[in-house]
């Protein structure tokens, strides 16, 4: 994945946008509904890595089958992980972006029954 793919994959989560609150070299993606980050990349490192939001017990089994996912760094460690793209599959690396978007996006309030 370049990191053209990786901020196309982004965009294309609804109300995703990206923002620049850590400099120009650091690419964050929020959702535009409540403002909240699902990803953070500095696009232009190498290696390429993106820091997701994940669900605690899932990260733990990612972290165990790939030594490329790693505890988010400068994140809290028990919700986000780092994500070193490089030898971790282009669909794995979707989903994660998709599941990380899931756990942030805006809710739509239920109607109670009246």
């Amino acid at each position: 994945m370049t990191p053209d793919d990786l901020r196309d994959a982004c965009l294309a989560l609804p109300q995703a946008t990206e923002t620049f609150p850590f400099g120009e070299e650091t690419s964050v993606f929020k959702t535009s509904g409540n403002d909240k980050i699902f990803a953070i990349a500095a696009l232009g490192a190498e290696p390429l890595s993106v820091t997701l939001k994940c669900d605690p017990e899932e990260s733990v089994a990612l972290q165990a089958e790939f030594a490329q996912i790693t505890p988010g760094y400068h994140m809290n460690k028990r919700h986000w992980v780092t994500v070193r793209l490089e030898g971790v599959p282009e669909e794995l690396v979707e989903q994660l972006l998709a599941s990380s978007h899931a756990l942030v996006r805006p809710r739509v309030p239920r109607r109670t029954p009246a």
